[in-house]
């Protein structure tokens, strides 16, 4: 099923607050939160972190159950889910400390969904970068005002912590050729490309010069 519009979230939680056995948390990232933040291109799933908020062994106990309204409520509402207890998990270019960088967006009863702050929204996209992707970004940082310093810290910050592996060759590439070529686009003309990028190397730990 696509999605286009924002509102045609809101099915898909009210079915899962339905079912679920106690609270969870979610967080909306790719797509989905994309839709939410400025983005106007449609996505063909919902993908999303989720916390059980129970301890002991009602932790383990409700997972089942939990599992099971997932499954229910993307069926009666034909949406395709993604879900991982740590979406971090989900790219080699890690996203530092993400669990304390959401804001919330909206409750469905029992269900509490949470947005990725824009820029940590940012890495993952910025690590698999599509033509796709790199549009997403664009629009999303411009609608958020989302200032590049902060971004630039953030990603060399990601590259830094993230194993090592080709993934963090190809992540230094795609985030200097987004702020050479959509910074502008992004933050004017008057934005300095270069000094981003140096910004972005420092923090990585990137010996230049």
């Amino acid at each position: 099923m696509e999605i286009g519009d924002p509102e045609a979230l809101a099915p898909f939680f009210e079915a899962l607050a339905a079912r679920v056995p106690c609270r969870v948390k979610i967080i909306l990232t790719r797509g989905a939160e994309a839709l939410l933040l400025g983005s106007t291109r449609p996505t063909h799933d919902l993908d999303f972190g989720i916390t059980l908020i129970t301890t002991g062994e009602a932790h383990e106990r409700h997972w089942p159950a939990v599992e099971a309204a997932i499954a229910a409520a993307s069926e009666a509402t034909q949406v395709t889910v993604q879900y991982s207890t740590d979406i971090d998990r989900w790219s080699s270019i890690t996203m530092p400390n993400y669990r304390r960088h959401t804001q919330p967006h909206r409750r469905f009863g029992r269900v509490s969904v949470h947005l990725l702050e824009p820029a940590y929204w940012a890495v993952p996209k910025l690590a698999r970068y599509l033509d796709s992707d790199a549009a997403d970004i664009e629009t999303v940082l411009r609608a958020q005002g989302v200032k590049p310093e902060p971004l630039a810290r953030l990603c060399g910050r990601a590259l830094r912590a993230s194993p090592r592996s080709t993934a963090q060759f190809s992540f230094r590439q795609h985030v200097e050729h987004f702020l050479h070529t959509r910074g502008p686009a992004v933050w004017g003309s008057e934005f300095d490309a270069e000094a981003a990028i140096h910004l972005f190397q420092r923090a990585a730990g990137i010996q230049t010069g």
